[in-house]
């Protein structure tokens, strides 16, 4: 009888495009495209590469807790910045063009810029102070993305968790602001907050009195 072939490893993210740099290299990534409400927010990080936390990996692949403790050490090792887009500027420019707001902001926070910044995605944000090199992909193959997907999923995560207490019924602890059922029904029971997104076409129905 056969044997079934082991399932592929998949490889964990390294240091193969910060290596094919100058430095200082710098990953970029942002969090919170998708959501109904809440901002953008992004990170830029810097290794030391002499103390990255193990197992450090895309922040979609790893448990809530791991996360945080991900978040936590490399806040004391690394160089980083956060940068934020607001509700206000994401229903003003577009949500596109606010995380790449979100992104600069992350760069700038860094203080000195780095000589060149790895980009989660497929596009470039316009006016970055530095050399950018877009990776589709990058949270899962360079360690610095992995690492600013980390950071910025926890502060985003726990941005939308303070929101939550403050305009509960919605879900945020645990949906963060996406579409879900309880978000919904929230939304329904409870109406729309100034932190939804009123260019996403599910609250534009809703103000417009439309089912869909």
């Amino acid at each position: 009888m056969p044997v079934a072939p082991a399932p592929a490893v998949r490889p964990l993210p390294d240091l193969s495009h910060e290596m094919s740099c100058a430095a200082p290299v710098c990953g970029v990534d942002e969090v919170g495209r998708g959501p109904w409400a809440g901002p953008v927010v992004a990170a830029a990080v810097i290794l030391d590469v002499t103390a990255i936390p193990a197992g450090l990996d895309d922040s979609k692949r790893l448990p809530a807790a791991r996360r945080a403790a991900l978040h936590d050490e490399l806040i004391v090792s690394a160089r980083w910045g956060v940068g934020i887009a607001s509700v206000a500027e994401i229903d003003e420019i577009n949500i596109l063009q606010a995380s790449f707001l979100a992104m600069r902001r992350a760069l700038a926070a860094l203080g000195t810029p780095p000589a060149v910044a790895l980009i989660d995605g497929k596009h470039l944000p316009p006016g970055l102070p530095c050399e950018g090199r877009a990776i589709v992909g990058g949270d899962g193959r360079a360690l610095s993305i992995a690492a600013a997907s980390v950071i910025a999923k926890v502060t985003r995560d726990r941005m939308m968790t303070e929101l939550a207490r403050d305009f509960p019924g919605y879900g945020w602890e645990s949906n963060m602001g996406y579409g879900t059922r309880a978000h919904q029904s929230g939304l329904a029971r409870l109406g729309i907050t100034p932190h939804h997104r009123r260019s996403f076409r599910p609250i534009h129905n809703i103000l417009c009195g439309k089912n869909s």
